[in-house]
């Protein structure tokens, strides 16, 4: 019973930011099992809820953070990311956030605010699309190409300004860009007037868990002078969450 149980911990183990999709093949020679195994595991993780299959590849779904609940009881990542935002909000005197990404859209976990930049008011819980955020296009910059079209076809890419990338294309191009640099740059894509960066949080392994964000009045920090500005703060923060997560 516990030798099938530590079988389906190693294939879970085997998705990454790199993984995402496994073939049951690929599951078996990175786990190590044979092939009858791994894919009962996965076919298991299949009928259990934790993962989709499209009948060659499986992924995992949303449902396997309920494995984590326990850890995330005792340390969760907004808690761990929290001072690092306030600390970095407080150094550029804007307002600092982390998110994560829910399907299309990021969900923001942890907020640090000096000052209402946005009309609305972005706390814990509030939603963005991931398309037309800075911490969404580092998200998705994580995914394979093939992921992140899936998440634009689902997506409704409507102009929320007249700067918002709308252009399917354009827009993989510009999160191509954002995954060889390792930050985005928003120039009022979301509303009139603001500024974002984003850089990834990862785990030691280079496994992007979440994103954190710098934003500013355009007519403070325009998007041109928002690299050198606020870059070398959120890599520092970003190198210290790595020391802090597993």
């Amino acid at each position: 019973m516990m030798g099938g149980f530590a079988k389906g911990i190693s294939v879970l183990e085997a998705f990454s930011a790199e993984r995402p999709r496994l073939s049951i093949a690929e599951a078996s020679a990175l786990t190590g099992l044979d092939r009858a195994t791994a894919r009962r595991c996965l076919l298991t993780l299949s009928e259990l809820g934790y993962a989709d299959y499209d009948g060659k590849f499986f992924s995992l779904t949303a449902k396997i953070l309920r494995l984590g609940h326990g850890w995330l009881s005792a340390a969760p990542l907004p808690v761990l990311i929290q001072p690092h935002l306030d600390r970095l909000s407080e150094q550029v005197g804007q307002s600092a956030s982390a998110s994560v990404l829910d399907g299309t859209e990021i969900v923001y976990i942890a907020r640090a605010a000096q000052r209402r930049v946005m009309s609305i008011t972005l706390m814990p819980g509030s939603r963005l699309p991931a398309y037309s955020a800075s911490m969404g296009r580092v998200l998705l910059a994580a995914l394979s190409d093939a992921e992140v079209r899936a998440v634009l076809v689902a997506s409704t890419l409507k102009a929320n300004t007249p700067f918002t990338k709308t252009d399917p294309q354009e827009l993989m191009g510009e999160i191509a860009r954002v995954r060889a640099e390792g930050h985005a740059i928003i120039d009022q894509e979301l509303e009139l007037g603001l500024c974002s960066i984003a850089v990834p949080v990862m785990d030691r392994r280079g496994h992007v868990l979440a994103a954190i964000n710098i934003g500013a009045p355009a007519a403070h920090a325009p998007a041109a002078e928002m690299a050198e500005r606020y870059l070398p703060h959120l890599l520092a923060a970003q190198a210290a969450l790595r020391d802090l997560l597993p």
